[in-house]
Order: C-alpha cells, then sequence, then structure tokens
C-alpha cells in the first residue's frame, strides 16, 4: 500500500486531490538530490571547520527556482517545495549523523585516560551508524507537526520567510501566515477557512511593487550573481589550495599568528556564512573572540592556569577557555528553553484539564480543527507508528552492531531514542518561536542523564547524547520544510517521501565524503579541527571526572551566571517583539567566539556587516533575494570547489608553495602535516 501511493506521486499532476500542480516528481526529486548533495558536502567541510551548518532551505528553494527556468516545463510551487525539502534532508545528515561531533570526539579517545582506543568507524560501520539515527527524526516529525504547525501555529520564521519568496517567485498571493503576532511577518488578524485568494491589481501597493522587483531580479539577474559569487568563492578556495598562506595571513604578524593564533582567513564562505546568519548574531561571535582570545587565552597563559601552548586542547589556553564556552553555552540554552517547557507543561494539563488527551472521545472535528490538508494528502497514522517502531528498534539493534556492548547497552541506546523524543518537542518549539534550535544544550542535558545511567562509560555517555541529539537536530530542520509546505499548501505526505529519500541517499553521500576527508586529512587537526568533538569529549570526562583545569571553574561560573541573566533578557524582549532584543548578544554565538580561533569570527563579521549595509542602504529592486544569491554562491563555491581539493590532495598533488607559511599554521604545509 505504501509502496503504490508512493509511485503513483511520481507521475505529474497526481498527489493532490485540492490541486491540479504536480507535487512529488521524479524531476523534483532528483533536483533536490543534486542540490542536496551540494549542501552535504559544504556543510560537513564547514561543520569540521567550525562546528556550524546551515539548513540551507531559501537557498535551496532560490536555486531550485533559477534551475527550473531553464525548463521547457518549469517547476510549480509544490515542485518547489519538495525540491526543497530533499535537499535539506540531505544536505544537514553532517550534523544529524554527529559527523562533524560525536565522531571525531571518539577519535580523540585514549586508552590511557578514558579506558578505551580511540573508536575509528570503517566506512560501513559509520553507515550502519548513520542508518541507525537517520530515520527517527523523519517520523517522528508528522506528529510534531500537527501540534506545533496546525494547532499551535507557531511562525517558524525560516520556513514562513522561504513559503514568502516562493510566492514572490511564482506569483502567487502572499502566504496567509499564523493569527498569532509576529514582528517582521504579515499578520491576519481574523482566522479564516483557506479558500483560493486572486490579487487585487486595482491598487499597486509600495509591498507589491518590492515582490514584483524581487521576481524580476531573480529572474533577469540572479544567475548571473550566482555564477560570479560561486566562481570567486570557488576560485579563491582553489587557490589557498595550492598556495595555503592565502587562508592563513598573519594579520598581526607571525609572532601573533605562531603563539596566539591571531590570523585571518578571508575565505568568500566564511563571508557567505555572515551574511546569513546577519550582523547581529556575527558581532555576538566576535565579542566572545575578543573576549576569550584577546583577554581569556593571554590571561590564562601568563598566569600558568594554562602552561602548554595555546592552541593545546589539554593543557593549553584553547583548553582552557573550553570550559566556559561550554557553561555559556548550557546556561544560554537552558534559560531559553524554561519559557518554551512551562508553555508545553501549561498547554499540556490545559489539554488534560478539557479532556483532549482521551484519545478515545475524539471526534473528527476536533481531531483537525485547524487542518487545511485532506486526508489522502496526510501521512497516515500507522506509517507513523509502525516507522517509528521500526526505527527505534533497528536502530538500537545498528548501534549496538556497530559498537558493541563494552560501547553501549541496547536498553541505553532505546532510552536514548525516547530521550531524543522528549527533547525533540521541546527543541522544535523552541526553534519555532526563536528560529533557533538548541541542540547544543540538549545534547548537554542527555550528556548529563547518561552520565548518571552509565557513569565511568565515556563511549556511551558520546554516543547515546549523539542519538538524542539527532532526533531533536531532524525533527527541528525538518519542521522548517513542513512550515513552509503548510503556508504554500504542499502535500505533506509528498514532503515526507522527499525526506524519506533525501536522509537515505545522504547517508552514502555523507558517509563517503567523511571517510574521503579522513584520508586526505587530520581530523582533528589544522584544516579541519571540528571544534565540537571537544565539547563532547569534554562535558563526558567532566561528568565522569568532576575535574577542572585550574581556576577555569570561577570563570565558568560568573560567565555562565552573566549569559543565563542575559538569555533571560533576551527571550523576555524577544516574546515582546521589543526592538533591542536582537542586540543582545547571543550566548550560543558568543560562546562559538572561544570554540574557534579568530580567523573563523573575522571573516563572518565582514559578511555581517555587508548584510547590515546592504540592507540599509542598498537593498531596493532585488530586496532580500540578491543577497541571499549571493551569499549561497560565496558558500556553495567553497563548498564544491572543496570536492575538487579533497580528490587532488588524495592523489597525491600537493600545494605549490609554502612561501609565507612561517607561523607554521598554513593547512597542507609539510610544518602543519
Amino acid at each position: 500500500m505504501i509502496f503504490r501511493n508512493w509511485f503513483s506521486l511520481l507521475k505529474p499532476g497526481t498527489g493532490s486531490s485540492s490541486s491540479s500542480q504536480p507535487e512529488f516528481t521524479l524531476r523534483a526529486v532528483l533536483l533536490g538530490l543534486a542540490i542536496g548533495c551540494l549542501i552535504c558536502f559544504t556543510n560537513l567541510s564547514l561543520g569540521l571547520q567550525s562546528g556550524w551548518i546551515s539548513m540551507m532551505s531559501i537557498q535551496s528553494a532560490l536555486i531550485g527556482f533559477l534551475v527550473s527556468r531553464m525548463l521547457s516545463n518549469p517547476l510549480s510551487p509544490q515542485e518547489i517545495i519538495v525540491v526543497q525539502t530533499t535537499a535539506v534532508a540531505t544536505g544537514t545528515m553532517p550534523l544529524a549523523a554527529g559527523f562533524v561531533g560525536i565522531l571525531p570526539a571518539l577519535t580523540l579517545l585514549s586508552e590511557e585516560r578514558d579506558g578505551t582506543p580511540p573508536i575509528r568507524l570503517t566506512w560501513l560501520a559509520a553507515v550502519g551508524w548513520s542508518c541507525s539515527v537517520a530515520f527517527f527524526g523523519v517520523f517522528l516529525s508528522p506528529p510534531i507537526r500537527k501540534q506545533v504547525i496546525i494547532e499551535e501555529q507557531l511562525p517558524f520564521p525560516s520556513g514562513t520567510a522561504t513559503a514568502h519568496l516562493i510566492s514572490v517567485l511564482h506569483k502567487l498571493p502572499p502566504p496567509d501566515t499564523t493569527v498569532r503576532h509576529r514582528t517582521g511577518y504579515r499578520q491576519v488578524e481574523e482566522e479564516e477557512a483557506f479558500a483560493p485568494t486572486v490579487p487585487d491589481t486595482s491598487a499597486i501597493t509600495p509591498e507589491d511593487q518590492e515582490d514584483a522587483g524581487e521576481r524580476q531580479f531573480a529572474e533577469r539577474e540572479g544567475w548571473q550573481d550566482l555564477i560570479w559569487s560561486f566562481s570567486a568563492s570557488g576560485a579563491l578556495t582553489l587557490c589557498a589550495y595550492f598556495f595555503p598562506v592565502l587562508f592563513a595571513i598573519p594579520t598581526f604578524g607571525n609572532y601573533l599568528a605562531k603563539e596566539w593564533l591571531w590570523y585571518f582567513t578571508p575565505s568568500l564562505s566564511y563571508v557567505g556564512q555572515g551574511i546569513i546568519m546577519g550582523f547581529p548574531t556575527t558581532l555576538s561571535m566576535n565579542l566572545g573572540m575578543f573576549v576569550g582570545w584577546a583577554i581569556l587565552s593571554p590571561l590564562s597563559k601568563e598566569l600558568g592556569w594554562a602552561p602548554g601552548p595555546v592552541g593545546d586542547m589539554s593543557n593549553g589556553a584553547r583548553g582552557w577557555i573550553l570550559w566556559i564556552s561550554l557553561g555559556i553555552m548550557c546556561a544560554d540554552s537552558l534559560i531559553s528553553l524554561l519559557p518554551v517547557a512551562f508553555e508545553y507543561i501549561d498547554d499540556a494539563l490545559r489539554f488534560r484539564r478539557r479532556g483532549y488527551l482521551n484519545i478515545g472521545e475524539h471526534d473528527d472535528q476536533d481531531k483537525n480543527l485547524h487542518e487545511t490538508e485532506t486526508e489522502d494528502r496526510l501521512v497516515p497514522g500507522r506509517w507513523v507508528f509502525t516507522g517509528l517502531f521500526l526505527s527505534v528498534a533497528i536502530g538500537t539493534v545498528l548501534v549496538w552492531v556497530v559498537f558493541g556492548n563494552e560501547g553501549i547497552k541496547p536498553w541505553a541506546t532505546l532510552l536514548g531514542f525516547i530521550l531524543g523524543g522528549m527533547l525533540s518537542i521541546i527543541g522544535v518549539r523552541a526553534l519555532g518561536e526563536t528560529d533557533l534550535n538548541p541542540v547544543s544544550g540538549l545534547g548537554k542535558v542527555s550528556q548529563l542523564l547518561f552520565a548518571w545511567i552509565q557513569p565511568g562509560n565515556i563511549v556511551a555517555n558520546i554516543i547515546a547524547g549523539g542519538v538524542a541529539e539527532a532526533g531533536a537536530q531532524q525533527a527541528g530542520d525538518l519542521m522548517q520544510d513542513l512550515k513552509t509546505g503548510h503556508l504554500c499548501h504542499a502535500s505533506p505526505r509528498a514532503q515526507f517521501f522527499g525526506q524519506l529519500i533525501g536522509s537515505s541517499v545522504s547517508i552514502f553521500v555523507t558517509t563517503t565524503a567523511y571517510t574521503f576527508y579522513n584520508r586526505a586529512y587530520v581530523i582533528p587537526g589544522p584544516s579541519f579541527p571540528a571544534p565540537t568533538a571537544y565539547v563532547w569529549l569534554s562535558l563526558a570526562r567532566l561528568l565522569r571526572d568532576g575535574q577542572l583545569p585550574e581556576n577555569s571553574a570561577k570563570f565558568m561560573v560568573i560567565f555562565s551566571i552573566l549569559f543565563g541573566l542575559l538569555s533571560a533578557t533576551k527571550t523576555y524582549a524577544s516574546r515582546r517583539s521589543l526592538w533591542f532584543a536582537k542586540w543582545i548578544p547571543s550566548g550560543v554565538a558568543f560562546a562559538i567566539g572561544f570554540l574557534n580561533t579568530p580567523s573563523f569570527s573575522i571573516a563572518r563579521l565582514i559578511g555581517g556587516i555587508m548584510e547590515h549595509t546592504y540592507r540599509k542602504y542598498f537593498a531596493k529592486d532585488g530586496g532580500d533575494i540578491r543577497l541571499i544569491v549571493i551569499a549561497s554562491g560565496f558558500v556553495l563555491g567553497e563548498g564544491v570547489v572543496s570536492i575538487v581539493t579533497l580528490i587532488l590532495r588524495i592523489f597525491g598533488v600537493g600545494v605549490a608553495s609554502c612561501i609565507g607559511c612561517g607561523h607554521g599554521l598554513c593547512g597542507g604545509c609539510p610544518s602543519t602535516l
């Protein structure tokens, strides 16, 4: 039955009882997979470099639209949503399956210190691990969608922005967004049943003119800007491979670069990330970079608290400030989650008082009170139940096969899936309200729990935490796409199939890419430091040993309290749409500035400044689309060319010249290998 419905959707014009537009088509899936594979390589590279990845949902929709304009029969809006959904499911697997944090952390284990040797998975074992966590979040999404999108109507800003973009590009009426007030998005004052609307052409508003300008830009100049930005980023990346000093410029001299890690990486990909992240976030990151690397790092070194080399994660300043970063992230994530958790508990209690939790008392009208889709377009409950059961059962077995009883007991993995389901609800609601999925904080919560369940077992702590985090991460990313589909009236069932296919293909793409990177580079190493791997391992060791570097506990407490207060203030201001909310430093972004060397943060600040300046002074006909196109080209250019440099390195093609690399920080030069 499932497969008959699946293949019937492959025919254009099918899969929708309420629309003649094609939705789940072969061309949409193939285009989504192609875009997703590029994003997957890009995210794996960026994640191993900085611990940060991007969903690229807006970029996927935009590139899908630009490609479809070259076809004799362009893709429909619903097909574009399938493209975007498939691409996001494919491209975010590096983080969901822990390739940028969990797996590198396992390679850092020490038999002398941790009682177990480093764990380096073979390609087949990594495929097994990926399969164990790849589908739980997909099957978890439909029931969460009903709660947070249909019933609570949370805004999901990125998903809403993508829906608006798709509507503009296809000359559709603006999406009917949530009835709840949200600054920056259209608000409807009264809740109305969905009905097709015809735009009133008698009066052209300034907003209509802006939409027309964005659409004309995308059709006329979108390809040009994407090609030149992609080419510029790719060319610079290739040049930096042959002349590594280009990405390790000793801006303040060789001494500060070599001894204190102050150098500059003018990566256009980082600039593009800064544009996407926005000026307030990049400013928070650079404030953290300045406090961590210009104040605390020298302080810990000069006072003898971190006597090793500055970049050493065990006894150097970088390892010392890591703990302060960890405290900030935990405080910020947990405080920002409290209002969401209290609201969820309050809603659950009210539903219980009203009798809504008694499934037998539901009638069809109550069950689909706000649902705008017919049953044939929704994901059947039996599919969800069967999928959840099989994904948990098979996932538990696969984790046991890959890591064995010494790694983690099957019952502990099962608890990890259960915890992941509960944390997913909290994380998705936080994402829906704030556009931030606090998976880093949720991962730490799972580590705390498993330190009590399986004390002293670092491997179990990391793996079980990764299982729980994977569900929360994947469910959150996919929920943004489901919000877009809801606003643009795309079939949730078509999106579900796209998510399943994207996740399945990404298992092999991500595993293969990670295997290639491991063969060509040292991970963690100079080119790919994998900073989040140290966070996972350090917290697991702390929970086992309870020992912190000298005097780091005092600073950890001080900064945790400070950013707990800032997080509470930011959450309060954001919920009341106060203008200064976005300028209160983000604790997570501030902490990332600690984790990465200054070179990663400075280039992103340049991108943030460009974003702020462009929006304030230059955004006209192209609106926001031009900025999105250029940033996408910057990010994708380096990601695609990194595949080329990876192949070159595997086949033994080395750098052309190490001139200028006297500080020893250039990736690829002999002094850094």
